[in-house]
């Protein structure tokens, strides 16, 4: 009985302290020694820098279609807590769903996601955005691709259009996208007309919105014949549907 009594001190104290060894064969883990947070949820720190959320992993509660009133009927999910945008295999003619907008407009912010795309898959992230009846979101709003690079062709026609870069327009250096299946972790800094790109940590391309490099450089693209492309005025976050499987998680903002 001595014995049993010592051994049962002893499981009690392990317990106490977090140390005992569990059923899925390892010990207990809280947040902080995993370092890793909830999903779809604010760090402390976030919270003390003014971050909120876009997306709570629940609902489409401030989402909606572009230029549309409500949220697609179709072509968009939310499964596990991910927001899916659910593909056809056939690319941009196979979206049902069309682009999704945030319905608040952002001037100065720091935008915070991860994606991931399945293979073969092309999306990407609006910022400053415009609603333009008639028009798609591209014709106004800059884009940071997401993109699976090593199997899209458009990952072959030009490194401007791989995964972190401004789509068409600067390529992502370094180019550092974890592959179709595996999370990306993006940001978009806006501040007084400077945008930097982040992905996975790194940042990855610069650029001065209303500079004559910029003016320049857009001169020079496709984008020349739409006067609202690329305006530094407040607009629209959008994620889009280019007919693809892409998973999004963790959308946070704030503003600057």
């Amino acid at each position: 009985m001595k014995k049993a009594s010592k051994m049962m001190a002893v499981i009690s104290l392990l317990v106490a302290s977090g140390l005992l060894l569990v059923a899925c064969g390892g010990p207990a883990e809280t947040e902080e020694q995993t370092g890793e947070k909830a999903l779809n949820t604010l760090s402390e720190e976030e919270k003390a820098e003014g971050f909120f959320l876009l997306f709570d992993g629940e609902s489409f509660d401030g989402w909606r279609g572009y230029n549309q009133e409500s949220f697609p009927a179709e072509g968009w999910i939310i499964q596990d807590g991910l927001l899916q945008v659910q593909g056809e295999g056939t690319g941009e003619a196979g979206g049902k769903g069309g682009d999704i907008i945030y319905d608040q407009k952002f001037l100065n912010f720091h935008l915070k996601l991860e994606w991931k795309v399945s293979p073969g898959g092309n999306s990407g992230i609006f910022y400053l955005g415009q609603e333009i009846e008639g028009e798609p979101i591209w014709k106004s709003a800059p884009e940071m691709q997401i993109l699976d690079n090593e199997r899209h062709i458009d990952a072959m026609m030009s490194d401007d259009r791989m995964a972190g870069a401004l789509y068409d327009l600067i390529p992502a250096d370094p180019q550092n996208t974890k592959p179709a299946g595996e999370w990306n972790k993006a940001e978009v800094i806006v501040y007084r007309g400077t945008v930097v790109h982040i992905q996975n940590g790194e940042r990855v391309l610069e650029y001065h919105l209303g500079t004559p490099d910029w003016e320049r450089l857009v001169a020079e693209s496709k984008f020349a014949e739409y006067p609202w492309f690329g305006q530094f005025q407040p607009g629209y976050i959008a994620l889009q549907d280019h007919g693809d499987d892409v998973w999004f998680r963790n959308i946070r903002l704030r503003e600057l």
